[in-house]
């Protein structure tokens, strides 16, 4: 669905169209770490009725300079205006001040407060000033305006990654801010929910407003777009009208070369089962109300996507997976070895590699240095370590070739803070530390979220590479382009069960699609033939 309509009157050649926000010379370096600049002088702007969309390969600064038109980083050089005037914004509540509001592509939230009270924490004025009650009925209103389903009194920590963006995206919509810096805002949405906020952001610019869209994904470029924006090395390669350009040339403009979006590979030949679970319910699940488990049985050499909408109980399973949730019944089988009720040790032991769908909160400690994080869980065995004293050399060698294969751009392996990186270079270092040792089952979580087209064909082509050499892998996704791709067989998670299960070959998107929202026609609820190999059905 193609929303990218110019609300008439706009002409994204006319340079006298109102310019909401503008970055003038813009220049950002972090003294001591850095030896060059992550922006070298950015000019860029926004106007009044438009989206404008920021490509890049992961590095390129995309994520930087909204950080800085936002108010939530100072920039070295450059000037920021704001309706032709030049204005200092040195917090994100200055940002908002001047009708700029930003939605970050890592969450911003306090766990153990609810979704009300998360968003009480940015008003203009003392909490304890607001009635409670007044806020959840904005936020009611406000979800039922832009068809982001939250409940207001929820806690943060009770909600799926999907659901805790929808709250990050409610929190800036409720100062209603002239400018919206979005980034990466699709990561945890299925295509109807991206369509829908396709709509959204029209209607927002339909009002007047201007929109910033970082993304990774060309065909959300096209479909959502009127200007684009492409970044390199922190400096700008040009922008244009979306009606001037195609993916083809933008695709060759950020990236050097035409990305395939699938990859051949031979049919599953094994039937020895990597991972099985029977009947499993993972404990305190939200869906009190569920009596059926998931069963799922996983073959070595074979790639199962798992997709669903965001809160189905995706994160639930792949805790009870690891050994990070207890289960309530069921069973698990690692490798022929029930593992059910053991910690996560014994599974990292038995070779379970785990790619979590939060990368900052439990992929990396983000103080630490990012040779110390790529040893994470190997810090311990030879020969990083002999007699519990760290080999800094063996190390110092192992991180570098993590950093070189997965092309993460990281200044310094003992001095940069994992902290500082960006969330695509954290994610490449995460799968770098994961898959280095060809585990036999990987459970990756949005195992691209964040990467650019580039990043997301050489990750899939090392899960291939890792699949022909033995590996399960189990991949949870709500991009369902990636799964369709990447995957051999299909299944899909609704109200904490699994309802269905295809071969990807033969798989639809309308069909899946029907599934993720809970549609359960007959043809739906038999499983395909062959199915025992990887999805016992309830």
């Amino acid at each position: 669905m193609k929303v990218s309509k110019q609300p008439d009157g706009y002409d994204p050649l006319d340079r006298n169209q109102t310019i909401l926000l503008q970055a003038q010379g813009i220049s950002k370096g972090f003294p001591g770490v850095w030896e060059h600049l992550i922006l070298d002088h950015i000019d860029f702007d926004v106007r009044a009725g438009e989206v404008h969309t920021l490509l890049g390969e992961n590095g390129a600064g995309k994520t930087v300079i909204a950080n800085i038109l936002s108010g939530y980083y100072g920039k070295t050089d450059g000037e920021i205006l704001v309706n032709g005037q030049s204005v200092t914004l040195n917090s994100p509540l200055d940002g908002l001040r001047h009708g700029i509001g930003m939605v970050h592509q890592e969450l911003m939230l306090v766990p153990t407060f609810t979704v009300a009270e998360n968003i009480m924490l940015g008003l203009h004025a003392p909490v304890f000033s607001f009635r409670r009650k007044v806020v959840e009925k904005q936020i009611q209103h406000l979800s039922s305006r832009y068809g982001l389903k939250i409940d207001p009194t929820a806690r943060v920590e009770a909600l799926s990654a999907g659901e805790q963006q929808r709250v990050e995206i409610i929190k800036v919509l409720f100062h209603e801010p002239q400018v919206l810096l979005l980034d990466e805002p699709t990561s945890l949405l299925t295509p109807q929910e991206a369509d829908d906020l396709f709509v959204i952001l029209r209607a927002m610019t339909d009002e007047g407003k201007g929109i910033v869209f970082i993304t990774h994904k060309m065909r959300e470029v096209f479909e959502v777009s009127d200007r684009v924006t492409v970044l390199k090395l922190g400096k700008t390669c040009g922008t244009r009208s979306i009606t001037e350009t195609s993916e083809a040339a933008l695709t060759r403009e950020t990236f050097g070369e035409i990305l395939p979006t699938h990859i051949e590979r031979p049919a599953v030949e094994s039937e020895v089962i990597a991972l099985e679970a029977r009947n499993l319910v993972p404990e305190k699940t939200r869906q009190e109300q569920q009596h059926e488990g998931f069963s799922i049985a996983l073959r070595q050499g074979e790639i199962i996507g798992l997709a669903g909408v965001a809160g189905n109980g995706q994160t639930e399973l792949i805790e009870c997976l690891t050994g990070l949730r207890p289960a309530r019944q069921g069973q698990i089988f690692i490798l022929g070895q029930e593992m059910s009720g053991d910690p996560p040790r014994a599974f990292i032991e038995q070779g379970v590699a785990h790619i979590p769908e939060r990368r900052r909160e439990m992929g990396i400690v983000e103080d630490m240095f990012v040779a110390e994080n790529i040893v994470l869980k190997d810090y311990a065995k030879a020969p990083f370590s002999k007699y519990r004293v760290l080999n800094h050399r063996e190390i110092t060698r192992h991180a570098h070739d993590i950093v070189s294969k997965f092309k993460a751009l990281v200044p310094d392996l003992w001095q940069t803070e994992s902290r500082i990186l960006s969330g695509g270079n954290i994610q490449r270092l995460i799968l770098g530390r994961e898959t280095w040792n060809q585990p036999p089952i990987i459970i990756a979580a949005h195992p691209t979220e964040g990467l650019d087209a580039k990043a997301i064909r050489h990750t899939w082509e090392c899960f291939l590479e890792l699949r022909a050499m033995g590996s399960a892998i189990l991949v949870i996704s709500e991009d369902l382009d990636e799964i369709l791709c990447l995957a051999d067989r299909v299944s899909v998670v609704h109200e904490g069960r699994l309802i269905g299960s295809m071969n990807a070959a033969q798989a639809d998107r309308q069909t899946l699609g029907q599934w993720m929202t809970g549609s359960t026609t007959e043809t739906a609820k038999r499983p395909s033939r062959n199915a025992s190999y990887h999805t016992n059905l309830a």
